[in-house]
């Protein structure tokens, strides 16, 4: 199958530098983006770059829209009369529903809903996925393989891919957050900001493989890390004090809101 990326930025870039590492064909590849000096690097590789937008659609079977919320209206008329019922179109934008795409179309075509993240860029990606009616599994394989060649990949209902860009797609942000202020705090009594960041980031990898791996809940794992009247329950309380946990849930709340928002600003 021809491939196409309306967009070049980093998740684009991403995923083609998966499919890439997967040994799909790069001529196999079409990319167009506004900005011509991004393209050269992707010529340099081999992969077709297109003079505008719908020349990737009219040459290719999945076409990726890697463009921002706020440009999908624009992308999407221009797209439009090079569209057809045997062409799959991926969403990979926060907010944009398979509804959008198919009226921005004018079209009852197949669309994939995509939400990843940016650890793709390092092959640690989760992608949560949401699929039509009307993608063939041969289109769905594909799709899938685009993104766990890069990383983790989750099925879900278009209802709850508002939500779970708060989990997969915009958390990566929440962790770096925790990880400045525990540098800062590092740095504020005097050690050395790089040797405390490597300890942060191994800390977390560790923490992430005993999530997965341990057979532990959360709340068990905690547990084995607090000893009563130790040094991390003084920290938890601090935590428990301050309703982190409530925190949390806000700001994703926030976030799920902000993604229903921006499909009506598109």
């Amino acid at each position: 199958m021809k491939i196409g990326f309306i967009g070049a930025g980093n998740m684009a870039t991403a995923i083609i530098g998966g499919l890439l590492g997967a040994e799909v064909n790069p001529a196999d590849i079409f990319v167009f983006d506004m900005d011509a000096a991004k393209l050269e690097s992707f010529r340099a590789k081999g992969i077709s770059v297109q003079p505008d937008s719908p020349s990737v659609t009219k040459n290719c079977d999945i076409i990726v829209l890697a463009v921002k919320p706020q440009n999908y209206s624009e992308v999407l008329a221009e797209i439009a009369s090079s569209a057809d019922l045997t062409k799959t179109f991926v969403s990979i934008a926060a907010g944009i529903t398979i509804d959008f795409v198919r009226r921005g179309l004018s079209l009852n075509c197949p669309v994939v809903r995509v939400m990843p993240n940016t650890p793709l860029l390092v092959g640690k990606g989760a992608t949560a996925l949401c699929f039509s009616d009307g993608v063939g599994e041969e289109v769905k394989e594909v799709v899938t393989s685009m993104f766990s060649s890069t990383g983790v990949t989750r099925v879900f209902t278009e209802d709850k891919m508002d939500a779970i860009i708060s989990v997969n797609g915009s958390s990566p942000a929440y962790f770096y957050l925790f990880a400045k202020a525990m540098a800062d705090y590092a740095e504020s009594v005097g050690i050395d900001r790089q040797n405390a960041m490597d300890l942060i980031c191994a800390a977390m990898e560790g923490s992430a493989e005993m999530l997965r791996t341990s057979g532990d809940d959360p709340d068990t794992l905690i547990k084995k890390v607090s000893s009563k009247g130790g040094t991390t329950i003084e920290a938890l309380n601090v935590f428990y004090e301050n309703n982190l946990e409530n925190t949390i849930k806000e700001a994703m709340a926030a976030c799920t809101k902000r993604a229903g928002e921006l499909a009506a600003e598109a």
